[in-house]
């Protein structure tokens, strides 16, 4: 039975939130769901997240070139060091989301990430170990069934938020977790429910 999924004229099922634009499907064909072991890319991903809270993924997702390049690649150890001057200049670009507060939360996150990679295990180890290092494989047949939230979520966003990160609730939480595999949120039907079960 055909679950809640969007067929293109080539008959190719995709999860139904791609819709039929061409950077949002590229995006869900090669990128979400797919598992990222990488902390500087976990890192990325999560901030980008969090200028997400409040717009649509599709907003951030073509501003994103925009927003790597005036965040130094997202390299923390940039970032965190970023001056009064810096950050006047992000507020003046308009290729990204000009919110000072999560500028200052990048920052911020960008200190804590250096810290963690430098005095713990790391940071995608971090994440990770909540899975015990696998992802999470779901059987979603309609998008109304997926949550927006989880009590894994929950506990990782308080565990983000007790450390000092900024804009880690826990439904930008779960979606981070979505986009970066630590959750396969593929919907059975879409074509790529079980490729990225072997990335």
């Amino acid at each position: 039975m055909l679950g809640d999924v969007n067929v293109d004229a080539n008959g190719i099922r995709r999860c139904k939130w791609c819709g039929d634009d061409p950077l949002y499907q590229a995006y869900h064909d090669t990128e979400w769901g797919v598992p990222v072991w990488d902390s500087r890319a976990l890192f990325e991903k999560l901030i980008l997240d969090g200028f997400q809270a409040g717009l649509s993924w599709i907003t951030i997702l073509k501003k994103r070139d925009n927003f790597i390049a005036a965040f130094d690649g997202f390299n923390p150890e940039i970032i965190a060091r970023y001056t009064p001057e810096k950050i006047e200049s992000l507020m003046q670009d308009k290729g990204i989301v000009r919110n000072k507060a999560k500028i200052l939360g990048t920052i911020t996150g960008a200190q804590l990430f250096l810290e963690i990679e430098e005095k713990e295990d790391g940071f995608s180890n971090l994440l990770w170990n909540y899975l015990d290092g696998v992802p999470l494989q779901n059987s979603w047949t309609n998008m109304a069934e997926v949550p927006a939230q989880t009590a894994l979520s929950q506990c990782i966003s308080k565990d983000l938020k007790k450390r000092g990160f900024k804009f880690v609730g826990p439904t930008i939480v779960y979606a981070f977790m979505q986009a970066v595999g630590m959750i396969n949120d593929h919907q059975v039907d879409c074509f790529r429910h079980m490729e990225v079960t072997s990335e």
